[in-house]
């Protein structure tokens, strides 16, 4: 069999496993009594084993295996989880990582499994030499208790539902059977089997309840057997038959349910008249489990599919052509005049929308991707650093396009990094402050308007402002005398300045300061900003503010002279006209009075050169008030177009790191038009 077809599915689902089981081994490590997370991790574990044995990567199924009889004696509580165990068992994860990274460059992810493997085997030896004999066993996990014959042997125990829904079966003149089938004990596609099963058995009839349940079977959580609750109207030989016939299948026991020791069982297990209280939680599962097994076959994540992240790329830029044609037809329809035309092309642009709304939407993926990969990360540098820490995440279902999602993730590890080596004090530092020893860093995500904000925030010690301004004195970076006039905040950025840092011994986790440059840099090269505040003892803040999409921006398109640019409607307070008597000078600048504030007047004519054909006199100035973070500045233009979504297009590397100018859009009517930078101009 190819199996490089299942490369790509392979290496997606080995992801998630091993993200699931690094999320689940940080709970299990603060709450080692938690045998249900030592079940998710072990389902886990099992499932990736079996995948990479299928694939041929016997490094990595050898090492799982390892991996999972160590958290099988945990889940089994033959075993008691330390510090000593969990970071063998966090090594085997890295090393099955960096398997699967070798695999995605187009490596065959051998590696050297030998010490690994080795202290795995003596966690579970040297605990348990007494216990060989039983070893077997241990992956066995403990049988439901059944209450009668005719369904003990079979592993299956019926709700109120079930017997339900046998009663009418047996009214209706159907069978009531309980198959037991068992797979050959080197099945490696078990769940696949298992699908066969079921698709066999559903040709001829219901399935009602599966032991264990249909989750657990899609996850390969069975040895080699599982039960079927079945209803059918063919004989008992012709199902056991076809089950046979299916490959791996090496065993089916078909019995006849009876009904009346069911019942009988049922009653026995109801609890008795003073335990009403938990009546609705049993009920709630019962509905939870009917909805989820009832006269259904494993399927492979409900009704979702994996699409490859190219073509939703190739999806927008077909779209983003469509966009610019769209343009075009309704200024065509508005020259031309006629009605039928006009409607026809209002109506395609509400479609046209729609399917706008729904592309971007597809695009849209949870900060949780990016986020998941830092509680592991915390956890290793603090245990380095010898420091405590608490990692707290709100907001990780906030969704970002995937283009921006791929691009943030080494700026939030360089601030991560930076608030745990030199914002987080020590133990004893903390002690001596009288803060607890546990330090707290906050990683949050939330929308607000066209942007999303995420904010990496420590309760530490704080920047230390006079450190920071003399270092900016010793650098040139600032004269004395502007030295003398800024404020708090002001001095707080220019730990954003190029090569500025105030670590006085540069680490190899990183210095507070140092390449904060190069994630400010990055952060506006997405359109976005990043701002920090700090309170000398309390702690510092991060603040990212990026585009929710960088494909395409509603913006206003403005004339100058005879040229048109775009300005992001994210970046606009308000357009106003002023009379020419309501402009200041200040300190050299022309000013206007903005509702009580002082706002600086750019001339987008001067700033670009705008050619002037004549001069005209006007007693009217039109302006687009624009802000980045708490700074404001008006742009001056001959006029307003309107308000436009357009496609955003790069320069070029003809064209790179032009002034003021961070893109470009193909108009209705063919014409280029700039779209400005208002940060760069701000600034």
């Amino acid at each position: 069999m190819d199996m490089n077809q299942y490369l790509d599915m392979f290496i997606e689902e080995s992801k998630e496993h091993l993200q699931a089981i690094n999320a689940n081994l940080l709970i299990l490590e603060n709450d080692p009594t938690n045998i249900q997370i030592v079940n998710e991790i072990f389902r886990s574990a099992h499932t990736l084993k079996g995948m990479s044995a299928t694939m041929g990567f016997e490094d990595m199924a050898s090492l799982t295996h390892e991996a999972e009889n160590v958290l099988d004696l945990i889940r089994n509580n033959k075993l008691t989880i330390n510090s000593d165990i969990m970071d063998v068992i966090f090594q085997s994860v890295d090393l099955i990582e960096s398997m699967v990274i070798h695999i995605t460059e187009g490596g065959d992810g051998s590696a050297d499994v030998s010490k690994p493997v080795q202290k795995l085997r003596a966690i579970v030896s040297g605990e348990y030499q007494a216990e060989q004999e039983t070893a077997a066993a241990l992956a066995v996990e403990p049988a439901a208790p059944e209450a009668a014959s005719g369904g003990q042997e079979q592993g299956y125990e019926l709700d109120e539902y079930a017997m339900t829904v046998l009663k009418q079966s047996k009214e209706s003149g159907n069978n009531l059977l309980s198959i037991k089938v068992t797979l050959h004990e080197n099945c490696l596609l078990k769940a696949a089997r298992a699908y066969m099963v079921f698709d066999q058995l559903e040709s001829m009839g219901e399935v009602i309840k599966t032991t264990p349940s249909v989750q657990e079977i899609e996850n390969e959580g069975f040895d080699q057997s599982f039960s079927i609750v079945y209803v059918t109207m063919q004989p008992i030989e012709k199902i056991k038959t076809a089950l046979l016939n299916i490959s791996e299948v090496v065993e089916v026991d078909v019995d006849t349910i009876q009904l009346q020791q069911q019942q009988q069982a049922l009653e026995a297990a109801a609890p008795p008249v003073q335990a009403k209280a938990a009546e609705p939680v049993a009920k709630q599962e019962d509905n939870a489990s009917k909805q989820q097994v009832a006269g259904k076959k494993p399927a492979a994540g409900g009704k979702t599919i994996r699409v490859d992240i190219e073509r939703l790329d190739i999806l927008m830029n077909l779209f983003s052509e469509l966009v610019i044609d769209r343009g075009r037809l309704e200024q065509l329809a508005r020259e031309i005049g006629k009605n039928e035309l006009q409607e026809t092309v209002e109506h395609m642009s509400r479609i046209s929308g729609d399917l706008q709304s729904i592309i971007l939407t597809m695009r849209m993926v949870p900060v949780e991707q990016v986020f998941n990969r830092f509680p592991r990360m915390v956890r290793d540098l603090a245990k380095d650093l010898n420091k405590k820490v608490n990692l707290e995440i709100f907001g990780a279902e906030t969704e970002l396009d995937r283009t921006v999602i791929d691009e943030i993730g080494d700026p939030l590890v360089h601030l991560l990094r930076n608030s745990l080596d030199h914002g987080l004090e020590s133990v004893e530092e903390r002690k001596k402050a009288g803060k607890p020893e546990e330090g707290t860093i906050q990683l949050r995500a939330f929308h607000s308007g066209n942007h999303v904000f995420i904010e990496v925030k420590d309760d530490g010690a704080g920047i230390n402002k006079e450190k920071v301004l003399n270092k900016a004195l010793e650098r040139g970076i600032v004269s004395q005398t502007a030295a003398e006039t800024m404020s708090d905040k002001q001095i707080h950025e220019l730990l954003f300045a190029s090569g500025f840092s105030t670590a006085e011994v540069i680490s190899d986790i990183s210095g507070r300061g140092v390449g904060l440059d190069v994630v400010k840099s990055k952060i506006e090269s997405l359109g976005g900003s990043v701002s920090v505040d700090s309170v000398r003892g309390k702690g510092t803040t991060f603040l990212i503010q990026l585009p929710l999409t960088l494909s395409i921006i509603s913006a206003m398109l403005v004339q100058v002279k005879n040229e048109k640019y775009a300005v992001p409607l994210s970046s606009i307070i308000e357009t106003a006209v002023f009379k020419k008597d309501q402009i200041m000078m200040a300190h050299r600048q022309k000013v206007i009075d903005f509702r009580g504030r002082v706002v600086p007047l750019v001339s987008l004519e001067d700033v670009f050169q705008v050619p002037r054909d004549r001069v005209e006199e006007s007693d009217e100035v039109a302006v687009v008030i624009v802000r980045k973070g708490e700074k404001m500045a008006g742009l001056v233009v001959d006029s307003f177009i309107g308000q436009q979504e357009i496609v955003l297009k790069s320069l070029g590397k003809y064209l790179v790191n032009v002034f003021a100018i961070s893109g470009a859009t193909i108009l209705g009517d063919g014409q280029v038009a700039l779209i400005i930078d208002c940060n760069a101009l701000i600034k």
